[in-house]
């Protein structure tokens, strides 16, 4: 897999080929929702060196910043400096908060992540396709293009992130990929928020254009309150790895080998 449109930064983190395992896989340690305040001071500097130590690549799954501010993504900047392996993430929904989306998504992209909107990168011979997903809900729950143009346009805007993902995911070569989302794409990892807002959590149209590839995981984040693993109806594993659930790592990323 390639992402014919993003060439690599001057500062973007080495391959991860020597940390590979013996086996060939690689062991993946991803993190959603840091949230990180202009004025919060929640560095993240010690725990991205730990992470160097116990993983091949970090995925991040959005929400790296609380309201989307240049400044916050700068000092989200500052702390992968601490990060010794390869970053590879979306964005989240807070993250487009205050309408500076193209600043902090180039910023972001100078510190050497691979931010994902529609595309793919292989590492280590892993793929990793990633859009920010949206909104609509799950199943028979999941909202239709009927009624007022502003409904219409809000599952417009669901399809579009699934034509988005599945554009990524026919990029994919390599036999393992795993799947970088922000919103959800199974009721399952949201459970345990409340009921009335399943549907602004995800969408089910995600797992279904999941579902036509051969997907080795999915990770993604914004349900703070949600389950760690779930299923695709298809069978592809799904975690909810958002800092805040709790994680068989007992850590606020998840440990996952591909």
């Amino acid at each position: 897999m390639k992402n014919p449109t993003e060439a690599k930064s001057q500062t973007a983190k080495p391959e991860a080929s020597e940390t590979k395992k013996a086996n060939g896989k690689l062991k993946i340690a991803a993190m959603g929702d840091l949230h990180i305040k202009e004025h919060g001071g929640n560095s993240y500097k010690e725990l991205f060196t730990e992470i160097s130590q116990s993983a091949d690549i970090l995925v991040l799954t959005g929400d790296l910043t609380d309201l989307g501010k240049p400044r916050e993504a700068e000092m989200l900047a500052a702390d992968l400096r601490s990060c010794s392996i390869p970053v590879v993430g979306v964005l989240g929904n807070h993250d487009y908060e205050c309408g500076h989306v193209e600043e902090v998504t180039a910023i972001i992209k100078d510190a050497g992540m691979h931010l994902l909107e529609g595309q793919a990168v292989e590492i280590g011979g892993v793929g990793f396709a990633g859009v920010k997903g949206f909104a609509g809900g799950f199943g028979r729950h999941m909202l239709g293009s009927f009624g007022e143009p502003a409904i219409k346009a809000m599952v417009a805007e669901s399809v579009e992130e699934t034509m988005r993902l599945e554009n990524a995911l026919r990029q994919v070569r390599s036999e393992r990929a795993m799947v970088v989302l922000h919103y959800a794409p199974i009721v399952e990892t949201v459970e345990g928020e409340p009921k009335e807002i399943y549907c602004f959590l995800g969408s089910s149209r995600l797992a279904e254009t999941i579902d036509r590839f051969p997907v080795s995981a999915v990770v993604h984040g914004h349900a703070h309150r949600g389950k760690y693993a779930g299923k695709t109806p298809g069978g592809a594993p799904v975690y909810n790895v958002a800092s805040h659930v709790e994680k068989p790592t007992g850590r606020p990323y998840a440990l996952i080998e591909l």
